[in-house]
C-alpha cells in the first residue's frame, strides 16, 4: 500500500446524458498519452456507442460478478483494483448502491479503499444524488432518489468539475436517440427530463459548484495569510448606526450592487461588547426589513473597536465595497478625533469606501443619559450618610488627636467616603470628600483650628485623599448605572425576544404584536391608529381625523392627544398606549413594537389586496376575451353566411344545383362555426360570471380521448392516441373536459400539414395526470407562449377565417376551473405540444397510493436501479 493517499476527481452532472462518463473516458485517454499507468475500474455505457468506443484503448479491470436473489450481477472488483495498482482508476456512478452482501453498501465507500490504497480515481456523480438536495429533487422532479451520496465525500474530492449542457440541448439528444432507447425516450421527455426541471438542476448544480469553488478560494487565502481582498464577485457591505439615515444608505448601497449583475448586498451593524449603548431598535428593525426586501442579509457584529470591527467583517467576507454615512458628529467633536468614517477610509486598503451624506449630518450623536442611575431611596441614605456620619466621625476622633498620625485619621474618612459613595453614588460621595477635607483640614491638621496647612506632605496626603474619594465615587457610579441598564437591556432582550417567538408560532401578527405589548407594561390598551384625510395642525386631537386600524385592551384611543403615550410611524400611523406614563427607555422598546405593528399592517393589506385583485384578474381576461370573440369571431361566420345567403337570393344571376349546393354548405358551415362560437361565449360568460355548471367527477381519460377525437368529424383520422394503460381517474367535467380537448385536437390539426398526425398522449407525474396534445408544426417561438392564449393573437396573421384563439382562451379557462392548467411546450423535433394537467381523482375511503418510482434510466445514470 503506497503511503500517500491518492486524489480523487468528480465530473459533476445536472442530470443523466450530459457527458459526465464521456468526460471521465477523455481524461482517462489524455492521461493515457501522457504515460500515466490507466485503468477502467468500472465504466458503464449504457449501450452509447461513442462512450463506449473510449473503452477500446483502455485496460478494463474485470468485474466481479454476485448472485442476488437468483439473478447474476457484476459489481466493481475493490480487491483487484488495489491489487493491479495502477496510477489511476476510472470508476463510474459514485453513488450507486452496491448489491447487498457486498463487503460495502456504497460504491464510494469502495473509491475510499481505493483511494487509501495511494491509488488515484476519477468518478462521476449527478448532482440529485447530493444528500443534501435528494428532497429539494425530489420535489422538483417529483421522482425519488433513492440513491445519494455524502456530500462531504463529494466536497473532499481534490477536483470538481462540472460537465455542463442546456436543457435544449439535452432534449435534443434525448429525442435522436443518444441517451436512452427509443422506447424510453417520450417517458423521459415528458416526466423527468422536462425544460423546467433540467433548468432547476442545472442551476443547483452551478450554484453547488460556486459554493465549493468559495470555500476553496476561502482556504487558499487562510493557507496563504492572505488578507487583501480579491474582486473575484462584487459584494456591497453598507454600516449600519442604528441612526434615521440608514434607510439612505441601505438604498444607496443597493443601487451600487444592482450595478453590477451578481454582486452581493450585506449590511452589518457592531454593537458594543457590553450590549449596554445599543441602537435605536425600532430603526434597525425597519432598515432589516429594508435590506431583506433589496435582496440583502443582514448581520450584527460585536467589537469595542468600530473602525476594525468593521473592517474585519468587510474582509471576512471578501467585501469590495464598503457604504458609510457621513459623520453626524459637531465640528466641535471633531477637533478631538477623527470618527468612524475617517479612520475606517484610511485603514480600508484595497476597500472601497463611499462616504454618503445624509439629512443627520452634523446634526451630533447625543443621547439622553439616565440621569437616576440608583433608586431614589439609597441617593437619600447617601445624602443622610454624608450629613451624619462625617460629624461624628470628626467627634470620635478628636480625643485621640495627638495619638493618631494624619495618615491614620485619612484612611478613616476615606473609608467613610467609600461607604457613602456604595450607598448614595457619586454625588453625595462627592460632597462628603468636599467636606472630610476641610474637617480634616481644620481639625486635625497643622496649624489646627485654621484652614492652612503648613506642611507640603499633608497638602499631599489630602490631595490624593479627595482624588480618590472622587475617583472611588465615579467608578461606583458608573458601575450602578451599567447594572441598572444592564438590567434593562435584559428585559428589553427578553421582551423581544419573547415577542419574535410569538409571532412566529404562527399566530396573526398585528393582534398578537398588540396584546403581547399591552401585557409587558400592563397597559389598559394599544391602539394602532390611521390617519383619514391630509395632515393638519389641529388633527392631533381630532377623533375625526382618525381611524382604528386594530387595537388591544377595552377603551380604545381615538386620537394620539388621547393617550399616555403615543410614537409616530411614518406619516399616517400612529401607535397609542393608555394605562400609565412610559418612560425613555421604555419607548426604546415601544418604538421597536410600533415598527413591528406598521410591517404586520402593511403585510395584511398586501394579502388582502392580493386576494381581492385574483378574481378581478381572472374576470378582466374573461371580458377580454369576449371582446375579442364579439369583434372578430363571431364577424367571420356571419359575413360568410351573409355572402352565401345573399347570393342565393340574387335574381342576378342563375345558379346551378352544384353550385346552389356549395353556397349552401358555405352557410351552414358558417352557420355551425357560429354556433360553436356562440356556446363557447355563453360558457365564457358563464365563467367569468362564476355561475357555470361545473360537475366534477371521476372521469376515466381513456374514454374521454377517443369521444373527443369522433367530435372532430372529418378530421378524426388525423388524430391518433397512445394512453398509458391503467391510468387513475382524473377529478373533472366530463362534457368540459371533451370541450377543452377538441378545442386544442382541432387547433393542432389546423396547423399541422397534411400528411402529418396529432399525437395524443397521457400519462401519470406526481398527483397529476397529463394529457398531451403534439403536432409537428411550425411551432410557437418560446416567448410567445402565453400570447397564443390571447385574444386578437393569430400567430402571424396568416388565417383571417379561422379565428383567433377563442377557443384556446376558454380551454385554459375550463382548465383552471377544474383545478387544471393549459399550458404550451416546445415538441422536441419541432412543433408545439399542448399539456393538460388534471388532479387525480380522490376516492373516499380509499388509502392514498404510493407514488411509483422512475426507476429508469433517466432518473439517474446507475444500471443497477433495480436496488
Amino acid at each position: 500500500m503506497n503511503a500517500a493517499r491518492g486524489r480523487l476527481r468528480i465530473y459533476l452532472g445536472a442530470a443523466p446524458g450530459v457527458g459526465k462518463t464521456f468526460a471521465m473516458l477523455g481524461e482517462g485517454h489524455r492521461r493515457l498519452a501522457r504515460g500515466t499507468d490507466v485503468v477502467a475500474g468500472f465504466v458503464e455505457t449504457h449501450g452509447r456507442p461513442r462512450t463506449a468506443a473510449l473503452l477500446d484503448d483502455l485496460e478494463v479491470v474485470p468485474r466481479k460478478t454476485m448472485v442476488y436473489r437468483g439473478t447474476t450481477f457484476t459489481e466493481l472488483d475493490t480487491d483487484a483494483v488495489i491489487a493491479r495498482a495502477p496510477k489511476l482508476a476510472l470508476i463510474d456512478e459514485l453513488a450507486h448502491t452496491n448489491v447487498p452482501g457486498s463487503r460495502n453498501v456504497k460504491r464510494w465507500q469502495d473509491i475510499e479503499e481505493i483511494l487509501d490504497a495511494g491509488i488515484d480515481v476519477i468518478s462521476t456523480v449527478n448532482i440529485q444524488h447530493l444528500e443534501s438536495l435528494n428532497d429539494v429533487v425530489h420535489e422538483i422532479t417529483g421522482v425519488p432518489q433513492r440513491e445519494t451520496v455524502p456530500d462531504e465525500v463529494v466536497r473532499r474530492a481534490g477536483q470538481v468539475e462540472i460537465v455542463d449542457m442546456a436543457p435544449e440541448a439535452l432534449r435534443r439528444r434525448m429525442a435522436h436517440g443518444n441517451i436512452y432507447s427509443p422506447e424510453k425516450i417520450d417517458a423521459a421527455l415528458s416526466n423527468y427530463f422536462r425544460v423546467g426541471n433540467l433548468t432547476a438542476l442545472r442551476e443547483l448544480a452551478l450554484l453547488w459548484v460556486a459554493g465549493k469553488v468559495d470555500e476553496q478560494l476561502d482556504l487558499y487565502r487562510a493557507a496563504h495569510g492572505i488578507s487583501g481582498t480579491w474582486e473575484a464577485r462584487e459584494r456591497v457591505v453598507v454600516a449600519l448606526t442604528g441612526g434615521p439615515e440608514g434607510d439612505t444608505l441601505v438604498r444607496r448601497a443597493a443601487r451600487i450592487a444592482a450595478r453590477t449583475k451578481g454582486a452581493d448586498l450585506l449590511a452589518v451593524h457592531i454593537t458594543r461588547s457590553d450590549g449596554l449603548r445599543g441602537a435605536d431598535p425600532a430603526n434597525l428593525s425597519r432598515q432589516r426589513t429594508l435590506v431583506e426586501s433589496l435582496g440583502g442579509t443582514y448581520h450584527q457584529v460585536v467589537g469595542e473597536d468600530v473602525p476594525h470591527a468593521l473592517l474585519d467583517f468587510a474582509r471576512g467576507v471578501n467585501a469590495t465595497q464598503l457604504v458609510l454615512g457621513a459623520s453626524r458628529r459637531g465640528r466641535f467633536a471633531g477637533l478631538f478625533s477623527r470618527g468612524v468614517g475617517v479612520t475606517t477610509t484610511i485603514l480600508s486598503g484595497a476597500i472601497d469606501v463611499h462616504m454618503v451624506t445624509h439629512p443627520e449630518v452634523s446634526k451630533g450623536t447625543w443621547r439622553r443619559r439616565s440621569r437616576a442611575p440608583l433608586t431614589r431611596t439609597r441617593r437619600i441614605a447617601g445624602w443622610a450618610m454624608a450629613v451624619l456620619i462625617l460629624p461624628v466621625l470628626t467627634a470620635a476622633l478628636l480625643p485621640y488627636r495627638g495619638e493618631l498620625a494624619l495618615p491614620t485619621e485619612i484612611l478613616l474618612f476615606l473609608l467613610t467616603v467609600v461607604g457613602v459613595a456604595l450607598v448614595g453614588g457619586m454625588w453625595p460621595a462627592v460632597t462628603a470628600a468636599v467636606a472630610g477635607f476641610l474637617l480634616l483640614n481644620f481639625y486635625f491638621t497643622p496649624p489646627v483650628g485654621r484652614f492652612t496647612i503648613s506642611e507640603p506632605e499633608n497638602l499631599l496626603a489630602l490631595g490624593v485623599y479627595v482624588l480618590v474619594a472622587v475617583m472611588v465615587s465615579a467608578v461606583v457610579d458608573v458601575a450602578a448605572r451599567r447594572t441598572r441598564e444592564a438590567a434593562r437591556a435584559g428585559a428589553d432582550a427578553e421582551v423581544l425576544s419573547t415577542l419574535a417567538g410569538h409571532v412566529l408560532r404562527g399566530e396573526a401578527a398585528l393582534p398578537s404584536l398588540l396584546a403581547r405589548l399591552r401585557e409587558t407594561f400592563g397597559l389598559s390598551s394599544v391602539t394602532l391608529l390611521e390617519r383619514t384625510g391630509e395632515p393638519s395642525p389641529d388633527d392631533h386631537t381630532e377623533p375625526e381625523a382618525w381611524r382604528i386600524a386594530a387595537m388591544s385592551g377595552a377603551a380604545p384611543c381615538t386620537s394620539p392627544a388621547g393617550a399616555d403615550t403615543d410614537v409616530t410611524i411614518g406619516d399616517d400611523l400612529v401607535l397609542a398606549v393608555r394605562g400609565r406614563l412610559l418612560d425613555a427607555s421604555d419607548r426604546r422598546v415601544l418604538e421597536a413594537f410600533a415598527a413591528e405593528a406598521a410591517i404586520a399592517l402593511r403585510q395584511e393589506r398586501l394579502r388582502a389586496e392580493a386576494e381581492q385583485a385574483k378574481p378581478l384578474a381572472e374576470a378582466d381576461k374573461m371580458r377580454t376575451a369576449l371582446l375579442a370573440a364579439v369583434s372578430h369571431d363571431l364577424r367571420t361566420p356571419l359575413a360568410s353566411a351573409k355572402a352565401a345567403v345573399e347570393s342565393l337570393r340574387s335574381t342576378d344571376i342563375t345558379w346551378s344545383e352544384e353550385d346552389r349546393g356549395e353556397l349552401l354548405a358555405t352557410a351552414d358551415e358558417s352557420l355551425v362555426k357560429l354556433d360553436r362560437l356562440v356556446a363557447n361565449l355563453l360558457d365564457m360568460s358563464r365563467l367569468q360570471a362564476g355561475v357555470l355548471g361545473l360537475t366534477p367527477e371521476p372521469t376515466a381519460v381513456d374514454e374521454i380521448v377517443p369521444r373527443s377525437i369522433d367530435d372532430l368529424g372529418p378530421i378524426r383520422d388525423r388524430v391518433e392516441s397512445d394512453i398509458t394503460p391503467g391510468l387513475p381517474e382524473v377529478d373533472a367535467d366530463p362534457a368540459l373536459l371533451e370541450r377543452i380537448l377538441v378545442n386544442v385536437m382541432s387547433n393542432a390539426v389546423r396547423h399541422s400539414e397534411p400528411e402529418d398526425k396529432v399525437l395524443v398522449t397521457a400519462s401519470r407525474h406526481s398527483g397529476y395526470v397529463e394529457i398531451r396534445v403534439i403536432d409537428r408544426g411550425p411551432g410557437i417561438p418560446p416567448e410567445d407562449h402565453d400570447r397564443v392564449f390571447m385574444p386578437f393573437q393569430r400567430m402571424g396573421d396568416r388565417d383571417n377565417h379561422t379565428g383567433v384563439g377563442l377557443g384556446l382562451a376558454l380551454s385554459r379557462g375550463l382548465a383552471e376551473a377544474m383545478g387544471g392548467t393549459l399550458v404550451p411546450e416546445e415538441t422536441p423535433g419541432g412543433g408545439l405540444t399542448m399539456v393538460i394537467t388534471l388532479p387525480i381523482a380522490a376516492r373516499p375511503g380509499a388509502l392514498p397510493v404510493e407514488e411509483p418510482a422512475f426507476t429508469g434510466d433517466a432518473a439517474g445514470d446507475n444500471a443497477n436501479s433495480h436496488l
